[in-house]
């Protein structure tokens, strides 16, 4: 994703999760990188398709990962891949992550001896799909890397609404509404005595369920709707309140002209 102006004072509230990815895994290697950039650290039998299966049904939920050794953790106040690439022995202790989903296929090899299959997941955020790759073989009785890796969404964002660099450095692209960047959010429409408050950071009455809340009005009649401000629900004596926590509208100055 990619937030500009004063959007990007948003970016702590946007959803990005769950995580959705396709991945390739090749099996029988396993490398100190755990993808195919890696020099081969060990070697193991290949899996079977019923193997391969029963493992994937055990890393459903939530359960304790270990990081690769080449990742952005740090230890000791240095990057883990950094002190990998150094030569130092990297020992990370495992995390708690969470797995929704998780699909295989496109086996290449036969149902005894798979060579490679295609990885098909939808995450929290902290699971290293590299990882995911390694225990799933591993719990196969096998080893394996990741060859491919492509986000396919995280949170409201997908691959479906992206550009390319080119069109991008072109600007041969329209940019969404700061509205899209807070999708899955509850929307609160406000009065036009509400909007000239909110927009100068006064709070509302909340009059919609939910700890945030986008709050919305149009510049015109039957125009669309934009987002004014994004808030925070607080409690007073005359009721919930929306607390504006980013302010989108500037408020108009009196007198000031078209």
């Amino acid at each position: 994703m990619l937030l500009a102006g004063r959007a990007t004072r948003l970016m702590r509230y946007v959803h990005d999760e769950p995580k959705r990815y396709d991945a390739v895994v090749r099996f029988g290697t396993e490398t100190d990188t755990e993808d195919l950039c890696g020099a081969v650290v060990r070697e193991a039998p290949l899996p079977t398709i019923p193997g391969l299966e029963a493992a994937a049904q055990r890393l459903l939920g939530e359960t304790d990962q270990v990081p690769p050794a080449y990742s952005a953790k740090r230890v000791g106040g240095r990057r883990a891949y950094a002190l990998a690439r150094a030569g130092a022995a990297v020992e990370l202790p495992a995390v708690r992550v969470t797995v929704h989903a998780l699909a295989l296929g496109g086996f290449e090899g036969t149902p005894d001896a798979v060579e490679q299959c295609r990885m098909q997941l939808s995450c929290a955020g902290g699971t290293y799909v590299r990882s995911l790759a390694r225990d799933l073989a591993r719990a196969a009785g096998s080893g394996a890397h990741l060859i491919a890796l492509r986000r396919l969404e995280a949170g409201v964002f997908s691959v479906t609404r992206a550009v390319s660099l080119e069109r991008l450095q072109a600007r041969d692209v329209a940019l969404e509404s700061p509205l899209a960047a807070v999708g899955g959010y509850p929307r609160q429409a406000l009065t036009p005595n509400e909007l000239e408050r909110v927009v100068r950071g006064i709070d509302v009455e909340a009059r919609i369920a939910g700890q945030y809340a986008a709050l919305v009005g149009a510049s015109d009649p039957g125009a669309d709707e934009t987002l004014v401000a994004f808030a925070e629900r607080r409690r007073s004596e005359v009721g919930d309140r929306w607390q504006p926590r980013v302010v989108m509208r500037q408020p108009e100055v009196e007198g000031e002209g078209p």
